[in-house]
């Protein structure tokens, strides 16, 4: 468990220093260009920063991650990254403001909208699932509620879409409706078509999990909620949906159609680089900070859109 007393969440040397080795621990190269031949400049207004003897470009370790052109010091960005990697429910950018003393909510959301970015893994290599592996299938419906409103209605729920491997990796997706059109695309391309497949009794799934290993369904209607000695069942997809709803409307309260998927990137990452897979705080957070390179999220991108 790291200490959030360490050096590099406060001194901005330090943090420069962190991120520096986390990017290049086998030598500095150029995002620019690719170069190896680079060397450190020197003067106080160019700390941090370097230049490319081949293309003669300037860069810093900000380069070419969700953190250039952030005005926001190093030490609060890894502070951030550290927040949210290590909240199981995630962490509102009201809280972020006040915990990293940034005077603008607007500034706190994009930064945990550029860290969601950072977060975003995909699919891996594969396909989650494979012979003798069940992956779960479910989908859920998250958004405000109705008590919740004073003046108005809430914002109709989104269907969100989850398949998550038994003891593995999960992947969500927002879809605009749950039908067999739209979530066949989905599920063959990212469960493996040796898997044994879990759902509930939905009219979505028959003829989809006539493509798979084998097909199970347990029947929630009928209060049924695991059969074949516990191996028939989608608790696990449930699982993870109770982590995403006491996310979405206990500390987020409510997400715009827009974000979802950004925020479905954070508790996924949070997921498949839980404890129970033998990652802790420290590593997740290491494992968010590699997520930042190679990868932009300008403020025009999710302006004019509804924040959470």
């Amino acid at each position: 468990m790291t200490s959030l007393s360490e050096e590099r969440f406060h001194n901005e040397d330090a943090a420069r220093e962190h991120i520096e080795a986390s990017r290049w621990s086998n030598g500095v190269s150029c995002p620019l260009c690719g170069g190896v031949s680079v060397h450190r400049m020197e003067g106080k207004t160019q700390a941090g920063m370097f230049l490319c003897n081949e293309c003669r470009g300037k860069f810093t370790c900000r380069t070419g991650t969700v953190m250039e052109r952030s005005h926001i010091p190093l030490h609060k960005w890894l502070l951030a990254i550290h927040l949210m990697a290590s909240s199981k429910k995630g962490i509102s950018a009201h809280q972020l403001m006040r915990n990293l003393g940034i005077g603008s909510y607007r500034t706190a959301w994009f930064l945990a909208h550029r860290i969601r970015e950072a977060m975003r893994e995909g699919v891996p290599a594969g396909g989650l699932g494979g012979a003798n592996k069940v992956v779960e299938a479910d989908e859920a419906y998250v958004g405000g509620k109705a008590k919740n409103r004073a003046h108005r209605e809430p914002a109709p729920k989104k269907a969100v879409l989850s398949l998550v491997e038994r003891d593995g990796r999960v992947a969500s997706f927002h879809v605009a409706n749950v039908t067999a059109d739209t979530v066949r695309p989905i599920i063959v391309t990212t469960a493996d078509r040796a898997s044994a497949l879990m759902t509930d009794e939905s009219t979505v799934y028959p003829r989809l999990g006539r493509e798979y290993a084998s097909h199970g369904t347990v029947n929630h209607s009928a209060n049924e909620y695991a059969r074949l000695g516990g191996y028939m069942h989608i608790n696990t997809a449930e699982n993870f949906f109770s982590i995403l709803k006491r996310g979405i409307n206990g500390v987020y309260h409510s997400v715009s159609e827009a974000h979802l998927h950004r925020y479905l990137s954070e508790f996924d990452f949070r997921y498949n680089n839980r404890s129970g897979l033998g990652v802790e705080d420290a590593e997740r957070a290491a494992k968010a900070l590699k997520g930042a390179e190679g990868k932009r999220l300008t403020y025009r991108q999710p302006a004019n859109q509804e924040s959470h």
